[in-house]
C-alpha cells in the first residue's frame, strides 16, 4: 500500500457506520410518544434483541470512548439496577409483555461490576416481563481484572452464551500509558473460569494506535491472545478525541503512533491472526473458520449494528439503560445519557427517550448500501436502488467522493456495482461515506479511518 494513500485517507475522521444515519444526527425534538407506538406496532412474535448499558467502572482507562462513570461505592450501581428494573416494567407494559427476545447484549462500562444475584435477577426480569424466544443468545462484556469466580458461575447459570473480554494490549509499557494493567495470566484465568461454566464462545478486543505501541508489541499481544484461542477478535484503531473525552488528555499525544505506523500495526495484527487460522471479517473483526460470524460472511448474511459485526438480522433492537440506543423498523431511539437524568425520567413512569430519528425511504436505501459495503466490501447500488424504488443516479451521479476513490484506484466501478479493492480494504469507511447524505453536517468529530 502506497504511503501517499495512507497519508491521504488514514487521517480522515469518519464514522464507524454502526448505524445510518449515525447517532450525531439523532434529534432532541423527536416526539417521544412515537416510541410506545412503534413498540405496539411490532408484529406478534417479532424477533427482538436487547442492549443493556451498565455505565460504571472501578477505574478509568484513559483510552476509553464509552459513556461510563467511575465509582468505588456500590450504592450508585444498586440504584441504577433498580431503575433498570423499572424501565423493564415500562417496556413490558407497552406491549403487555409480548416480546420475543432472542438476543441480549450487556455493554458498558463494566457490566460484571454488578453482583451475581443482581445479574441473575435482571435475566429473570427480561424473561418474565418481556418474554423470551425459544432460543436465546446472551453476551456480556467483561473486564478480566474484576471478574470473580462467583460471577462466572452466575453468568453460566443465567444462560450467558458469549463473553467479550477487553484485552487491548499486553505490553506493560502501553498498559501503564493507558492506565489499564492487565496480565496475560489474569486474562487466561478469566477464560478458564468462563469455559468451566460452559461459556465457550469467547471474544477478545484488541486496540492498535495506543501510546508507545509498536508493530512488535502488537504482534506479541496477538501471539499471547491466540494461545487462549478466542473464537473471535475485534481489532479497533484507537480514537484520540480529547475534546470529546476529557480523560484522554491524560495520554501524552507525543507517544501516539503516526498514521503510517497505525496502518502498519493494523496490517501486522491482521497478518498474524490470518496466519494463526482466523478469517478476516469485515473491516476489523476476525473469527475462526467454523464460527457463526465467518459462516455468515461466506453466505452473505453478515450484518452490522451498534455492537459491531453480527449475525443478528433483527429489525427490533431495544436499548435499556442510560445512553443506550435502540432501533425499530420506523427509526432510532436513544435514552438520556446522564444516569441521573435517565433515573429521573424512569421514576416519573416515562420511557427515558432523549433523542430519536424517523427513517425516510432514502435513509433505508443509503443505510443498506453502507451496511453491504461495510460487510461485503462490494455492493450493487443499482439493484438496491431499484428494489427501494429509486433511480441509481441519485446515488452515483455527481458523487465526488466516489469519483475520487475511483481515480485513486481504491474502488472498482462497473455500471452500478461498486467494489473496494482487497489491497485497500482499510478505506471501506471512506467508500461508505460516499453514500452518507449527512456527513460533516452534525459538527461531531469521528475516529481516524486507519
Amino acid at each position: 500500500m502506497s504511503e501517499a494513500i495512507i497519508e491521504k485517507y488514514g487521517d480522515a475522521r469518519l464514522p464507524r457506520y454502526t448505524s445510518y444515519p449515525t447517532a450525531p444526527n439523532f434529534t432532541a425534538d423527536f416526539d417521544a410518544v412515537a416510541y410506545p407506538s412503534w413498540l405496539k406496532a411490532l408484529p406478534e412474535r417479532q424477533s427482538t434483541s436487547l442492549y443493556i448499558h451498565i455505565p460504571f467502572c472501578r477505574s478509568m482507562c484513559w483510552y476509553c470512548g464509552c459513556h461510563t462513570t467511575i465509582t468505588e461505592r456500590d450504592r450508585p450501581i444498586l440504584d441504577y439496577i433498580e431503575t433498570l428494573h423499572r424501565e423493564i416494567e415500562l417496556l413490558g407494559s407497552a406491549r403487555n409483555g409480548s416480546f420475543s427476545v432472542g438476543e441480549i447484549h450487556f455493554g458498558g462500562g463494566t457490566p460484571t461490576i454488578i453482583k451475581p444475584d443482581e445479574f441473575i435477577a435482571l435475566m429473570d426480569a427480561f424473561r418474565d416481563r418481556l418474554g423470551f424466544a425459544d432460543a436465546v443468545n446472551a453476551a456480556v462484556e467483561i473486564d478480566p481484572r474484576t471478574l470473580t469466580g462467583e460471577m462466572a458461575v452466575a453468568l453460566g447459570e443465567s444462560g450467558v452464551t458469549r463473553a467479550s473480554l477487553g484485552v487491548q494490549s499486553f505490553d506493560p509499557k502501553v498498559q501503564k500509558a493507558i492506565n489499564r494493567i492487565q496480565s496475560v495470566e489474569t486474562t487466561m484465568a478469566t477464560v478458564e473460569h468462563l469455559r468451566h461454566n460452559s461459556i465457550n464462545a469467547i471474544n477478545f478486543d484488541l486496540i492498535y494506535g495506543l501510546p508507545h505501541q509498536t508493530v512488535e508489541s502488537c504482534v506479541s499481544t496477538v501471539e499471547a491472545a491466540i494461545r487462549m484461542r478466542p473464537d473471535r477478535l475485534a481489532v479497533f484503531g484507537y480514537a484520540h478525541i480529547p475534546s470529546f473525552k476529557k480523560h484522554q488528555r491524560l495520554i501524552d499525544e507525543a507517544t501516539l503512533p503516526d498514521v503510517r505506523e497505525r496502518a502498519l500495526q493494523a496490517e501486522a495484527i491482521a497478518e498474524a491472526l490470518v496466519a494463526a487460522g482466523y478469517v478476516r471479517i469485515g473491516l476489523d473483526h476476525f473469527a475462526l473458520p467454523g464460527d457463526d460470524l465467518a459462516l455468515a460472511q461466506t453466505e452473505g448474511r453478515l450484518h452490522r449494528n451498534f455492537q459491531g459485526y453480527t449475525t443478528d438480522a433483527c429489525e427490533a433492537l431495544l436499548g435499556l439503560g442510560a445512553s443506550s440506543i435502540g432501533k425499530l423498523p420506523q427509526g432510532y431511539i436513544q435514552n438520556e445519557v446522564p444516569p441521573g437524568l435517565y433515573a429521573t425520567r424512569v421514576s416519573k413512569g416515562e420511557l427515558p427517550v432523549a433523542k430519536g430519528y424517523h427513517l425516510t425511504p432514502e435513509d433505508r436505501l443509503r443505510g443498506e448500501i453502507i451496511e453491504r459495503l461495510m460487510c461485503d466490501f462490494a455492493v450493487d447500488v443499482a439493484a438496491l436502488a431499484t428494489a427501494h424504488g429509486f433511480d441509481a443516479d441519485l446515488l452515483l451521479s455527481g458523487n465526488d467522493r466516489l469519483d475520487e476513490l475511483e481515480r485513486d484506484g481504491l474502488i472498482e466501478r462497473e455500471g452500478g456495482f461498486v467494489r473496494v479493492s482487497e489491497e485497500h480494504r482499510f478505506i471501506v469507511r471512506a467508500a461508505a461515506s460516499a453514500f452518507d447524505a449527512y456527513l460533516n453536517k452534525s459538527g461531531r468529530s469521528f475516529s481516524k479511518a486507519a
